[in-house]
């Protein structure tokens, strides 16, 4: 029993430790929690279709349209849908993107900015409490070591949680929501058992997912795990082979086609990536303005957040050849990990209702937090202030 006395005092006082911390980010991860389909659905225009048999402007002249419209601008990417009444989008930076029609090529908007500032804001609270320059480093090393204390807040729970006899009318009293829980202490005791075991296990996957963000040795370890060396950070590829063969290609595969003396354009580069795999929902183009050699291709089998239906494909500009094909199950093992591991702790690796679970999680994280500091405020304080 001495032992489960001291695991009490540490939960206790790591609890009022980080507690508001993790409160913050606990009300910030609600608030983000389906943050994809709101940009969305505020940022998707509202036009009218042309009836069939009209066709969609080849994307060349899409560019051309969103290139008039901000010429200092060079757009970073260019993403159509396979849905015929989706706008196309041109994305110009990472927090500005225009909409055009794609058959006529006019700019119908560029999205929702406000709303994509607000997340952009909410995003920040929940990393770094929005601060920026050299205060977001210690900022971020407050919310990670406050994750950390999480993830042994939710560990210890889960053992404290224990019954000490295993008798049904104990088990469900921490169980299930008691009614004769009538007083503070008692509601707020209830709830913070049951909320707390009810949510422990999608809870420890969002906050261990988180650690691995926060620190390079929890990154590493997810690599290690299977076997296989760290990929440095700023590294997109699997180590310097990859750099080599991106080298390679570009020296082999030289912009134009050396018996015709032309190269192929966007649109015919487009529509061999949209052929090489069916049943896709988006294909992204990447640097679609770049004079590089190769070009790139994101095609996106599934809602955007969910990297094991994403896959790239690299095509030279002069011939048209595959220079790579990389869907995600080509990835080591180590790197599928670590970008699932990414979309995990939003739940949107799980489409919808992993977004779901991951946001009621948070939810119950905020009333465990609650109810644990009002638990503590009535075990430390009360019976100081009755003191005096």
């Amino acid at each position: 029993m001495k032992f489960r006395k001291v695991i009490f005092w540490i939960h206790l006082a790591c609890g009022v430790a980080a507690g508001l911390v993790i409160l913050m980010m606990s009300v910030t991860g609600v608030l983000l929690t389906y943050e994809r389909q709101i940009t969305s659905w505020f940022d998707e225009p509202d036009y009218a279709s042309p009836a069939p048999p009209a066709t969609r402007l080849p994307v060349t002249l899409l560019l051309e349209s969103a290139m008039e419209y901000a010429p200092d601008i060079k757009p970073a990417a260019v993403t159509l849908s396979s849905d015929p009444t989706a706008p196309v989008t041109v994305q110009l930076n990472r927090t500005r993107n225009l909409y055009l029609n794609p058959y006529t090529g006019e700019i119908l908007n560029e999205g929702a900015r406000g709303i994509r500032s607000f997340f952009q804001a909410v995003t920040g609270w929940h990393r770094w409490f929005n601060l920026e320059g050299e205060a977001r480093g210690t900022a971020r090393a407050v919310t990670g070591a406050c994750n950390l204390i999480f993830l042994f807040l939710v560990m210890s729970g889960m053992y404290l949680w224990l019954p000490r006899k295993f008798n049904w009318p104990f088990i469900r009293g921490v169980l299930f929501f008691n009614p004769r829980a009538t007083t503070g202490r008692a509601r707020d005791y209830n709830w913070h058992h049951v909320f707390g075991i009810w949510s422990s296990i999608p809870l420890l996957i969002v906050i261990a997912t988180a650690v691995v963000f926060s620190y390079p040795w929890a990154n590493n370890l997810v690599f290690r795990s299977v076997g296989e060396e760290p990929i440095r950070r700023g590294m997109h590829g699997p180590g310097p082979e990859r750099e080599t063969r991106g080298r390679d290609a570009r020296n082999s595969n030289p912009t134009g086609n050396e018996e015709t003396g032309t190269s192929l354009s966007l649109d015919e580069l487009f529509q061999r990536a949209a052929v090489h795999l069916d049943n896709w929902k988006t294909i992204t183009i990447q640097d679609p303005a770049g004079t590089v050699d190769n070009i790139n291709f994101l095609i996106d089998q599934g809602t955007g957040g969910q990297p094991q239906k994403r896959h790239q494909l690299t095509l030279g500009r002069g011939s048209g050849e595959v220079i790579k094909w990389e869907p995600f199950n080509s990835l080591s093992p180590g790197r599928r990990m670590r970008v699932l591991i990414r979309f995990l702790h939003t739940g949107e690796a799980l489409g919808i209702p992993g977004q779901t679970i991951a946001g009621l999680v948070s939810l119950t994280s905020l009333i465990m937090v609650w109810t644990g500091l009002a638990l503590a405020w009535r075990r430390l304080i009360v019976p100081l202030l009755k003191k005096y």
